[in-house]
């Protein structure tokens, strides 16, 4: 599972991260930085209301699990993302928030690993804005396909995207792991056309506006599980659980 160091949204790494193990998965956390995936102060913020669509994001029991996780340690220790080598493993999940774009999104370290999955016919999970990295995964010959050209894929709806200045302060922030001061104007940039070029025209983006916790978002065109945003992310990592049984 990889994860970004300077804006993971909290509970889209705890939910799949949580379903996978309960189900006897063996998850291996990486980060760019091999350091510990703090998450955003807002996402473990009880009193959070998102901006776009108006609601408490963040259940009471999601921040408490998140706070037991950071108090136990269960995230730390993750491996740096230039170490891993996709032989080693039987599925690749990546996770969302502001900051995946960041560090994650274009990362070459991460498209090395995506595409090793994708030849090797591993599945490949990816949730909110890390759906980011399978658009910009290329071949590395002309014409530069990406992976999920053809496919249909799940991508933060563009009425979801916001203005607004955005920065990035992480919960539990330390001297050695400080994420950034940078301030972007709304998110780094929108998701939804950036996925609709990679799949081109014989693909298919889902982007649901209306979307909550009880009409998520989670869509399968193997080796490809994709989902909206927060509120799809249980949903997502219990099809991840299926999908991998």
């Amino acid at each position: 599972m990889l994860a970004s160091n300077l804006g993971l949204w909290a509970e889209e790494l705890q939910a799949p991260w949580d379903a996978l193990r309960k189900a006897g998965h063996q998850v291996t956390l990486a980060t760019p930085q091999g350091k510990t995936p703090l998450p955003l102060k807002l996402s473990v913020d009880r009193d959070f209301v998102d901006p776009v669509q108006n609601y408490r994001v963040n259940p009471p029991e999601v921040v408490d699990r998140v706070e037991a996780i950071l108090r136990t340690g269960e995230w730390d220790a993750p491996v740096k993302v230039s170490d891993a080598r996709m032989s080693d493993y039987d599925a690749l999940v990546l996770v969302g928030g502001p900051g995946s774009p960041l560090d994650l999104v274009g990362n070459p370290d991460v498209h090395a690993l995506v595409r090793s999955a994708y030849q090797s016919g591993k599945t490949i999970g990816a949730l909110c804005y890390a759906v980011g990295a399978l658009a910009m995964t290329r071949d590395l010959k002309p014409p530069f396909k990406s992976v999920i050209l053809g496919k249909t894929i799940v991508a933060h709806p563009r009425e979801w995207d916001f203005t607004g200045p955005l920065n990035y302060p992480l919960a539990g922030a330390t001297a050695e792991n400080p994420g950034t001061d940078l301030v972007t104007t709304g998110f780094l940039f929108p998701l939804q056309p950036v996925v609709e070029d990679a799949v081109g025209p014989s693909g298919h983006v889902i982007a649901r506006p209306k979307a909550n916790r009880d009409t998520p978002v989670v869509h399968v065109d193997l080796p490809f599980v994709t989902a909206q945003s927060v509120e799809s992310c249980i949903g997502f990592g219990k099809k991840m659980v299926e999908v991998l049984s």
